[in-house]
C-alpha cells in the first residue's frame, strides 16, 4: 500500500542540505561529502497528525527526522494504541531498508509539524561503503535504542504506573537539568499515557497525586517542575 499522504509532500532543493547537515550520523562529514549525500536525499514535510506510514505498507527507504517529532506505535486488535518510541530530530527509523524491502509492523505519525529526510536503501548502502564511519554511528544508535526498549518492556511488566511515571520524569530531568528545573513533555499527556502503558485518566490522577505530595508542580499542559526528585523516586 502506497503512502500518498507522504509522497504528496516530497520536496526538492536547498532543504536537502539542511536536512543532511543537521542529522547526527552525518555530523562528522566534510562539506564535499555532505554535498554528495544531498544528491540522493529526498525531503518531505508532514503536518501534525499526518501519517508517515501505516502498518502493512512496504518500504525500502530509511527515514531520518530533521525537525519535529514522530511517534511510532502499534494498534491492538481492539484498536488501542501503544506507543513504541518517540523519534526526535536526528533519530531514524526503517534502517532495515539497508538490506531489503520491508513491511511496516507499526504506524508512524507526526505529533508536531515535522521535516523528514528519505534515503533509499540502495543509495544508503553505497554511502556506507564510501563512509564506513556512518555505519558505526548507526550501530551505536541501534544499541542505545535496544537498551531503551528493554528497559521500557521491563518497566511495563514489573513496575506500577506511578513508578513508571516517576522514572520517566527523572530521566527527562536528567537530560535537561537539575532538581528544581522545569521539563517540557515531548508529547501530549494522552501520548505519554500510551507510552507508559496506562490511560490518560490514570496518568492525570498520578500527576495530581505527585503535585499534592509536593514532588512536582504542573505548569500548563506540558511543563512540569521537579521539586523533590529523591522522594519522587521512592513512590
Amino acid at each position: 500500500m502506497k503512502n500518498n499522504n507522504c509522497l504528496s509532500h516530497l520536496k526538492q532543493g536547498s532543504s536537502h542540505k539542511m536536512c543532511v547537515s543537521l542529522v547526527p550520523i552525518f555530523y562528522h562529514l566534510k562539506e564535499d561529502q555532505l554535498n554528495e549525500i544531498m544528491k540522493v536525499v529526498q525531503h518531505i514535510s508532514l503536518k501534525k497528525g499526518e501519517i508517515l506510514y501505516h502498518a502493512g505498507d512496504t518500504s525500502n527507504v530509511m527515514h531520518i527526522i530533521n525537525q519535529g517529532k514522530v511517534k511510532i506505535y502499534r494498534l491492538s486488535k481492539m484498536g488501542k494504541e501503544q506507543i513504541v518510541r518517540i523519534l526526535n530530530p536526528g533519530d531514524f527509523t526503517k534502517e532495515l531498508a539497508l538490506f531489503k524491502q520491508t513491511i511496516h509492523e507499526t504506524y508512524a505519525e507526526a505529533i508536531f509539524d515535522t521535516e523528514i529526510c528519505l534515503i533509499k536503501g540502495s543509495d544508503l548502502q553505497n554511502i556506507l561503503l564510501r563512509y564506513p564511519t556512518i555505519s558505526l554511528k548507526i550501530l551505536t544508535e541501534l544499541s542505545t535504542r535496544l537498551d531503551g526498549a528493554e528497559k521500557q518492556t521491563t518497566r511495563l511488566a514489573t513496575e506500577k504506573v506511578e513508578a513508571r511515571l516517576a522514572l520517566y520524569l527523572a530521566e527527562s530531568l536528567d537530560s535537561e537539568g537539575k532538581e528544581g528545573d522545569t521539563i517540557t513533555l515531548p508529547m501530549s499527556k494522552k501520548d505519554l499515557a500510551s507510552y507508559l502503558g496506562t490511560t490518560p485518566e490514570t496518568l492525570s490522577r498520578r500527576l495530581s497525586d505527585f503535585e499534592t505530595a509536593g514532588y512536582i508542580k504542573q505548569k500548563g499542559q506540558r511543563d512540569i517542575a521537579i521539586l523533590k526528585m529523591d522522594e519522587l523516586l521512592l513512590v
